[in-house]
């Protein structure tokens, strides 16, 4: 039926792209049996339950009769499945490509292609950074186009209470384990700015990672800012973050910039990781 449903559809487009006087708009606004096969199995996703091809049809806006052909033809390659009451769910021939996408995806290469892109947008260095027991770790960076040098490259590995990074790190734990966690790793700073009490940074540590967003500036190096966002996994456990490391009168010259960018790249990475269910 596939084959059909895709012949039929390009030879109409074919027809009607030969007849004189045919107008572009009228081609383009032809549904090949791909696109509705899509629509089809997109609507089911987005609502996340069974319907019936009635329902399908008027929420895809598709003659009712196109969609019962397209509907059998996915539920015959088990694209579809179709339950006692005949409603349709998404088939275990998808679930089987999910898996196999799934296990392409590598969050190192995805976050790292994020990285290089934030850092184009912004204009400054950008780093991936994760957690080492008591340290923050620096596990990929992308140096921006100006001068301004940051000490803390690829494998350096800093207390957590140093950095915004190091906070959202611990900022998903229970607020009993974030104490304990600073209790033990909380150190002062080379500046002498960073903050080392537990109480404290357990509290700043779970309201930055309930705003997905955490700023500190002079903390670690002086004169150096750093804008971060957590990446969280499915079951919502900070694995990484992205930041984004410039001058300190820099970050809060465009504040809003900064952290509109480098939240919307942590979504992204979490979107791309399957991580994100919106």
């Amino acid at each position: 039926m596939e084959s059909t449903t895709s012949s039929t559809t390009h030879s109409e487009e074919s027809a009607a792209a030969d007849m004189p006087g045919s107008e572009k708009t009228s081609r383009r606004s032809r549904v090949s049996g791909i696109d509705r096969a899509l629509q089809v199995i997109d609507y089911l996703y987005e609502t996340g339950s069974p319907a019936g091809v009635y329902a399908i049809a008027k929420a895809v806006k598709a003659p009712l009769s196109t969609v019962y052909v397209i509907v059998d033809d996915l539920v015959d390659k088990t694209m579809l499945s179709r339950n006692a009451d005949g409603l349709l769910w998404l088939g275990p021939r998808l679930y089987h490509y999910g898996l196999a996408y799934a296990r392409s995806l590598d969050f190192m290469s995805v976050a790292t292609h994020e990285m290089h892109d934030l850092c184009r947008e912004a204009g400054e260095t950008v780093q991936l950074c994760g957690r080492d027991g008591d340290y923050m770790l620096v596990l990929a960076m992308a140096d921006g186009p100006s001068h301004f040098q940051v000490a803390s490259r690829v494998g350096t590995r800093v207390p957590l209470n140093w950095t915004a990074s190091g906070r959202l790190l611990a900022g998903h734990l229970p607020e009993k384990e974030r104490v304990e966690l600073f209790t033990r790793c909380a150190k002062t700073s080379p500046t002498g700015r960073a903050e080392v009490d537990a109480g404290v940074l357990s509290s700043a540590a779970g309201a930055a990672f309930q705003a997905r967003l955490s700023i500190q500036a002079g903390e670690s190096d002086y004169a150096v800012a750093c804008i971060a966002s957590p990446i969280c996994d499915r079951e919502g456990q900070c694995v990484a973050t992205i930041s984004i490391v410039l001058p300190e009168q820099k970050a809060f010259s465009d504040e809003s910039h900064y952290t509109t960018h480098v939240r919307a790249s942590a979504e992204r990475i979490e979107k791309i990781m399957g991580w994100r269910n919106h």
